[in-house]
């Protein structure tokens, strides 16, 4: 996959000060990331070229991550994506949307529930009220 774009969590900061036990150096650090397929072993799901995401699944961590130019994935950890979002917006919003989406489904938020949301200026924080509003309202 070509690294188009990639977000910067608080995990990779929490890597660079050293409080990351498990995770050996050197690595090339990176969570999450938007790019395109360049080398495909699936090409009717994944074609060269097809536009798509990838969070999580140890990136970053047990092999080198999406501060490179390229990364190589496993093919269930690569999303195929159909929007015309520019790549600077798509690359700043998959893990802070994936945490925010799975809180209240986890959760299990009902209509009836009061939520107290802390740290609410963050990313994350502020992505939950909007989906927590939409959900309830």
């Amino acid at each position: 996959m070509k690294i188009i774009g990639f977000g910067i969590n608080h995990s990779e900061i929490f890597t660079r000060q050293g409080l990351s036990p498990s995770v050996k150096f050197p690595r090339i650090l990176g969570i999450e990331c938007a790019g395109i397929i360049e080398e495909t072993t699936d090409q009717e799901n994944l074609p060269i070229g097809q536009k798509v995401i990838s969070i999580m699944g140890e990136m970053g961590r047990d092999f080198d991550g999406s501060y490179a130019e390229y990364v190589l994935l496993h093919n269930e950890q690569i999303y195929a994506v159909e929007t015309d979002l520019p790549w600077e917006i798509l690359a700043t919003i998959l893990e802070t949307y994936y945490t925010a989406y799975g809180s209240p489904l986890n959760l299990k938020v009902t209509q009836t529930d009061r939520i107290l949301v802390r740290g609410a200026t963050s990313g994350v924080g502020v992505t939950f009220l909007k989906l927590i509003k939409g959900q309830i309202s």
